[in-house]
């Protein structure tokens, strides 16, 4: 039974705003990530050094409880954002940035791994891939003020991590979206050929 569809994708990249169009199409299930009552985002984007560990930490442990009420929902869940990407995108960025220092980062990844032994991983991976011009113009459209302070090299730099990330993983079937040419929310053409491929994709698993 198909239990969990979760989306990756970088900031701006329309994670959020498919979620909830598939979970409307499919009548699956939506778990957003915790954005609007996050008590350190708008903190993290005015100084990130000071505030990236306690920003990572409170989306892995989000990122996690998300994961346990997916396995035990009644109905399939798709979810805007996975576990891994906390860990291999975000807190690894800001690591190597010098945002988050060598004993702060360990501790994170040990936290990570205790969790990560726990977790099944979705059943579909949807990554939306997006170039830098289309996440800036896509982060200008919904207006968060906070979001102002992003700056193109943390953008890029977390383009790359997504990359390289993608090109590893192996936890389960994947799912690559080129987002750039499409527009999903205005054109229903684009969010139906958006919605065949994942067909296809549940098809093969489970027809």
């Amino acid at each position: 039974m198909l239990k969990h569809i979760a989306i990756a994708g970088n900031i701006g990249s329309g994670k959020t705003t498919l979620a909830g169009k598939l979970g409307k199409h499919y009548g699956w299930q939506v778990l957003y990530e915790s954005v609007d009552n996050n008590p350190y985002l708008r903190d993290f984007y005015e100084d990130m050094k000071r505030w990236a560990f306690h920003l990572q930490i409170y989306f892995l442990n989000s990122r996690f409880k998300q994961v346990n009420d997916i396995q035990q929902a009644a109905r399939p869940t798709v979810q805007d954002r996975t576990i891994y990407e906390d860990a291999y995108i975000f807190a690894a960025n800001l690591y190597k940035s010098g945002h988050i220092n060598e004993r702060d980062y360990q501790s994170y990844l040990d936290i990570f791994h205790s969790m990560v032994g726990f977790v099944k991983a979705p059943d579909l991976l949807i990554y939306l891939k997006a170039d830098i011009p289309k996440l800036v113009e896509q982060i200008q459209k919904r207006g968060r003020d906070y979001e102002n302070a992003i700056r193109l090299d943390y953008l890029k730099n977390l383009n790359e991590h997504y990359e390289n990330w993608i090109a590893q993983y192996k936890a389960g079937k994947l799912l690559i979206i080129d987002v750039n040419p499409l527009d999903f929310v205005n054109n229903t053409e684009d969010f139906s050929f958006i919605v065949n491929k994942i067909d296809l994709e549940v098809n093969s698993l489970f027809g």
